[in-house]
């Protein structure tokens, strides 16, 4: 999985290099989630907080057995 970030008044996603690496605070930002061949979008545009939601349940039941 990718997680992309941009600005809320940019239109050009950027791969997500960490939150301690952001310039602004985490609320200025738009995220997303893209499978790992970055073809199919997994969450759109949300807060921070929605994309980790999702991407944690993701992660969980990928490894469930």
């Amino acid at each position: 999985m990718v997680l992309q970030y941009k600005l809320k008044t940019e239109k050009r996603w950027k791969k997500y290099p960490g939150k301690d690496k952001l310039k602004e605070a985490v609320g200025k930002y738009d995220f997303r989630l893209l499978s790992g061949d970055k073809k199919k979008v997994l969450v759109e545009k949300a807060s921070y907080a929605k994309v980790m939601k999702r991407f944690r349940q993701i992660e969980f039941f990928k490894h469930k057995r």
